[in-house]
């Protein structure tokens, strides 16, 4: 349990649900396994709020007692399940994160078009409402099928766990919750990005750790059915976001209509009829972040505009070379020499630089105080 403690306190040492825990630290860990084993666990309320930053959505914090129990969840079920995903589901997962995605997705772009040297297309798709339309039924059944097999011989483990599972799958925090904000903060978000219209029986929430290893399971046998029965060599995922590349665009079109069926029976979801993306793969590809070209990547426009944001607050507070430096450092990784170059040289680059008493180096991939300041 302490274990789990320690991954559920990082960066969030300073919140007072942690500070207030962490008091009578070993009591309160004792009580948190006490009550799981004696089966008188019970969730608290969550913290709702909406967050504004990369994107508009809505937020469920759990209580850190909570937390804690989905470290232990995800540590305990991960190690098992992450052999069942395939290699191209980027989300949530060591080793296999975005950068692994984009890196993979770059590779599939030159394969399929044999270097840019033949013609072949991109297509990506994306689930509507994708963690409001999760079905808890299904995925209840999903995780009791996989759990009685890989602890099959360990029945004590096995049934704390579908105990557990039970309670965090079919929790409606939207019954049991605190707002942080104003109503007025969901004025604009779509009704199938907010749990509060999920339909009966649906939905899970942003920002549980569980929800991200559950998101994964749930379109696993998805996964396996365009890799083994569709046969599309060139797929990757990260949550509900979908790549698919061909030689052919008839054959990527033909793909739609069989995706969407299998969607709406097996999962209860649908693909989002204004969301599919089909072009030739030179004019390059928006996924995870960045536009991916045959040979070449670059940022995208949130964290291009991220950057400048970031730039204009270090102006203003005087604060914020770990920020910046966040970003260049990302950035280094893509073709991007002539945009960090084009803002740090900028006069609002100068002016924050000027505030912030720092330098870029030469090849603009870091800033640094300078000594004599």
């Amino acid at each position: 349990m302490m274990a789990h403690y320690n991954e559920a306190k990082k960066n969030k040492c300073w919140k007072i649900n942690t500070l207030q825990f962490s008091k009578q630290l070993e009591r309160n860990c004792f009580n948190l396994k006490k009550k799981i084993i004696n089966k008188n666990y019970f969730i608290k309320p969550s913290l709702s709020f909406i967050a504004f930053s990369p994107v508009k959505r809505e937020i469920f914090a759990g209580d850190f007692s909570d937390r804690i129990v989905h470290h232990q969840i995800f540590t305990e079920l991960n190690q098992y399940y992450d052999s069942l995903f395939i290699n191209d589901c980027y989300s949530c997962r060591k080793n296999r994160g975005t950068g692994y995605g984009i890196k993979r997705v770059s590779k599939f772009i030159r394969s399929v078009s044999d270097n840019n040297r033949k013609e072949a297309y991109v297509m990506k798709l994306d689930i509507a409402g994708y963690f409001m339309n999760i079905g808890r039924k299904i995925l209840y059944k999903q995780n009791k099928r996989l759990i009685n097999h890989f602890f099959k011989n360990s029945p004590k483990q096995k049934n704390y766990l579908l105990y557990l599972l039970k309670k965090i799958i079919f929790n409606n925090p939207t019954l049991n919750c605190y707002l942080r904000g104003h109503y007025s903060d969901w004025d604009g978000l779509p009704k199938n990005k907010s749990l509060f219209c999920a339909p009966p029986g649906k939905g899970l929430p942003i920002g549980n750790l569980t929800s991200q290893l559950f998101g994964n399971v749930y379109l696993n046998d998805f996964d396996h059915f365009v890799k083994e029965k569709l046969k599309c060599r060139y797929y990757g995922r990260y949550v509900d976001d979908m790549v698919f590349m061909h030689e052919s665009k008839e054959y990527l079109k033909a793909l739609i209509p069989q995706i969407n069926n299998y969607l709406q029976k097996n999962l209860g979801l649908s693909l989002h009829p204004k969301k599919i993306y089909l072009q030739n793969t030179n004019k390059g590809l928006p996924f995870l972040g960045v536009i991916i070209k045959p040979h070449s990547i670059y940022p995208g426009k949130r964290i291009r505009q991220n950057f400048i944001n970031a730039l204009r607050q270090a102006k203003q507070t005087k604060k914020g070379i770990e920020s910046i430096n966040s970003y260049l450092g990302m950035m280094k990784n893509y073709n991007s020499y002539r945009f960090r170059k084009k803002h740090l040289e900028s006069p609002l680059g100068k002016s924050a630089l000027k505030a912030l008493r720092a330098s870029a180096n030469d090849d603009y991939t870091i800033i640094k105080e300078d000594m004599f300041n």
